[in-house]
């Protein structure tokens, strides 16, 4: 399972979950710094990401667009990265069937 970590999220979670996500990147990671969701959404079909977003924007594109890629749409509001490295830590049974679940394109946490 590979994460790509949309701009709206900290650049240090991908190390920070290598342990559970590993190859996982962050957006600024590939060059894609303020680069438009629909790039975003493209790179990560191409490349076998999920996306991890706080933007709702993400979450209209999988309900418009289905998938591939998965979008897990963070909905902590104002937080630290320890915060949502946390709850994908502890939703990682969750997100792992997610990931296995071909008939379904979003997971809201928490």
């Amino acid at each position: 399972m590979r994460l790509l970590f949309d701009e709206n999220l900290s650049p240090k979670l991908p190390s920070r979950l290598s342990d559970r996500f590993p190859s996982s990147r962050h957006v600024r990671d590939i060059g894609m710094k303020a680069t438009g969701d629909s790039v975003v959404w493209d790179y990560a079909k191409t490349n076998g990401f999920m996306i991890v977003s706080k933007e709702a924007d993400m979450h209209d594109l999988s309900l418009a667009l289905g998938n591939p890629p998965k979008v897990i749409w963070v909905r902590l509001g104002n937080c630290s990265t320890a915060q949502v490295a946390n709850l994908l830590r502890q939703h990682y049974p969750v997100i792992a069937r997610f990931y296995q679940d071909e008939t379904v394109s979003l997971l809201a946490l928490p």
